[in-house]
C-alpha cells in the first residue's frame, strides 16, 4: 500500500489531485498488489479542463500545421526513449506480457509518425475560374475540443489512434483512460509536460460513467472518440450525437478465423494460437472461433490443443512467459460463468485452463486456454465477446457455409483465412461483411497509415481511427467562392 501511486488529472499544463470520490484501487492483476490509489474527477474538474482547452483552441488552431507536428515530433521522441519504463508500467497495471506490452507502445508511435504527416493530409484543395473570374477553395480547419475515452485493455495504444491526428489538425484534446489501468496514461502525459505543448492543448482527466457523461453532454465537446463493449459504444454514440458531436465508437468483436484444408499446419497453428491466446485473449483482434472446413479438422484439433496446453502462463515480467492474467477477478469470473453455461449446454472443453494455479503468483487473475467444441450456434459461447484466452471450434462443411455463417454475425471487426489458394482467399476477401480481413494473418490489425475499419456492431459512426479517416475527422470543410474582378457579365 506504501508503494501505490497516486492518480492525477493533467489540468491546464498542472498535475492536480482529482476532486471526487474514490475509486476501485488499481491492482497488478497477477499478484493483487496494490499499485495505485484512484480518484475520479469532478464536475468541477471537468469544467476546468474544457475551460482550459477553450481558452487554448484559438491560438492553436492558429498554429501553422508544421509547429504543431513538432510537438508531436518531440513527444515520439521523448515516448521512444522511454518505451521500456512505459511497457512495465503497461505490464503491472494491465497483465500483458513485457513484449506485448512494447508492441503496443510501438503501434502508439507508429500513430504518431503517421499524424506528422498533417501538412500533406490537411490540404485542401483550389480550383481556378470555376466562372469567368471566379476561384473555389476548400479548405480544412479544426473542429473544436475532442475528448478521448480509452478501454483497459491498450493502456497507451488505444489514445494515439485518435489524439495526435486531433492535436496536428489543431483540436485540444482531453483524454480520459480507463479507470482500471490510468497508471500508463499518467507516465505518457508526463512525457506530454516534457514536450512543450501550451498549457491546455492536451489534457488528462480520470473517472469512470459520471465523467463520460459530463464529457458527452458538454456543447463544448465537439468530437468524442471512444473504444469499449458494443453495448457501450452504441450508447456513447447515441449520447454524443444525441448532442450534435462527431462520434467514433469502436466496439466489441467475435472474431472467426476460416482454416481451409491447403492451409500450411505449421504457420496456422502457431499463428491461431497467438492470435487466441495474446494478451490473454483481451483484445479486440483476437481470434474467437475457428472455422476448419473439411479435412482441415484433422489435423487442427490436435495440433491447436497441444499449441493451447503448451502456452506458458504467468506473470508478464518474468522470462518465458506467453501470456499473462485477465484484468480483474470480476473479469475472470465472468469467462468461467459463460464457459460453465457452454458446457451446460452441451460443449466440450477439449483443453481445460480453469483452476490455473501459477507457483508464486497463486492470487493473480489466472486462467490458462481453453478450447472448446460442440457449441450451439445461438449460445453465448458463440454470440457473446468473451475477453479471454477462450477459442471455439465450428466445422463447416465448405467455404461458402464459412462465409454465410460469418455474415450472419452481428459483429465485424475482423475475420481471417489460412489458405494456399489465391482464388479460396480472393472470394473470402470479397465476401465476407467485416472490416479488417486477414489472410494467412491472425490480427487483422491495420497499420496506422489504414483506417482501423470495424463495421455493424463493432463499430458506430462514420470516419473510422487513423489515417485519412482520422484527418477527415477532425477537421471540417469550409468552402470559399470568390470574385476579384471588378466587372462581371453572370446574371442572378
Amino acid at each position: 500500500m506504501s508503494g501505490a501511486k497516486e492518480v492525477f488529472n493533467f489540468i491546464n499544463g498542472k498535475w492536480q489531485k482529482p476532486g471526487g470520490t474514490a475509486g476501485l484501487q488499481i491492482l497488478n492483476p497477477a499478484t493483487q498488489e496494490v499499485i495505485g490509489n484512484f480518484h475520479n474527477s469532478s464536475e468541477k474538474d471537468i469544467e476546468a479542463a474544457i475551460t482550459a482547452a477553450e481558452n487554448a483552441f484559438i491560438a492553436w488552431r492558429n498554429t501553422p500545421v508544421v509547429d504543431r507536428v513538432r510537438y508531436l515530433q518531440n513527444l515520439l521522441q521523448l515516448i521512444a526513449s522511454e518505451k521500456d519504463a512505459i511497457a512495465k508500467i503497461i505490464t503491472l497495471e494491465c497483465g500483458k506480457t513485457f513484449q506485448e506490452s512494447l508492441g503496443e507502445i510501438e503501434r502508439a508511435i507508429e500513430n504518431i509518425e503517421v499524424a506528422c504527416g498533417a501538412p500533406t493530409f490537411s490540404q485542401g484543395a483550389f480550383s481556378e475560374d470555376i466562372a469567368p473570374g471566379i476561384d473555389e477553395i476548400m479548405i480544412r480547419q479544426p473542429v473544436g475540443i475532442s475528448a478521448v475515452i480509452c478501454p483497459f485493455n491498450f493502456p497507451a495504444m488505444i489514445a494515439f489512434w485518435f489524439m495526435p491526428y486531433a492535436l496536428a489538425c489543431g483540436n485540444p484534446v482531453i483524454v480520459k483512460p480507463s479507470e482500471k489501468v490510468p497508471l500508463t496514461m499518467q507516465a505518457i502525459f508526463h512525457l506530454i509536460e516534457k514536450a512543450g505543448f501550451s498549457k491546455g492543448i492536451v489534457q488528462m482527466v480520470q473517472g469512470g460513467s459520471e465523467t463520460v457523461d459530463q464529457l458527452l453532454n458538454h456543447p463544448m465537446i465537439k468530437t468524442v472518440s471512444f473504444v469499449g463493449s458494443t453495448a457501450v459504444a452504441k450508447k456513447v454514440y447515441a449520447q454524443a450525437t444525441a448532442h450534435g458531436k462527431r462520434a467514433q465508437c469502436q466496439g466489441g468483436a467475435k472474431n472467426p478465423i476460416v482454416v481451409m484444408p491447403d492451409a500450411d499446419p505449421d504457420m496456422t497453428i502457431r499463428i491461431l494460437a497467438d492470435s487466441a491466446f495474446g494478451c490473454a485473449g483481451q483484445r479486440c483482434l483476437a481470434a474467437s472461433l475457428v472455422l476448419p472446413v473439411g479435412e482441415a479438422i484433422d489435423w487442427l484439433y490436435p495440433a491447436i490443443c497441444k499449441a493451447a496446453e503448451d502456452r506458458v502462463v504467468g506473470f508478464g515480467l518474468d522470462d518465458g512467459v506467453q501470456m499473462g492474467p485477465v484484468i480483474s477477478p470480476a473479469s475472470l469470473k465472468r469467462i468461467l460463468a459463460l464457459l460453465a453455461e457452454g458446457e451446460a449446454t452441451g460443449a466440450r472443453l477439449l483443453v481445460d485452463g480453469r483452476n490455473a494455479v501459477i507457483p508464486g503468483y497463486e492470487k493473480g487473475n489466472f486462467i490458462k486456454p481453453c478450447i472448446m467444441d460442440h457449441l450451439q450456434p445461438d449460445g453465448n459461447l458463440v454470440q457473446t465477446e468473451i475477453f479471454g484466452p477462450v477459442l471455439g471450434i465450428l466445422p463447416m462443411d465448405s467455404l461458402d457455409s464459412a462465409i454465410n455463417w460469418i455474415n450472419q454475425s452481428t459483429y465485424g471487426n475482423m475475420a481471417s483465412i489460412f489458405t494456399a489458394s489465391g482464388s479460396n482467399a480472393r472470394h473470402f476477401r470479397h465476401g465476407v461483411m467485416a472490416g479488417n480481413i486477414g489472410v494467412n494473418i491472425g490480427v487483422a490489425a491495420p497499420m496506422a497509415f489504414f483506417p482501423f475499419s470495424g463495421w455493424k456492431d463493432s463499430f458506430f459512426g462514420d470516419l473510422h481511427g487513423q489515417s485519412e479517416d482520422a484527418f477527415n475527422f477532425f477537421t471540417q470543410k469550409k468552402v470559399v467562392i470568390e470574385r476579384w474582378k471588378d466587372k462581371w457579365s453572370r446574371q442572378f
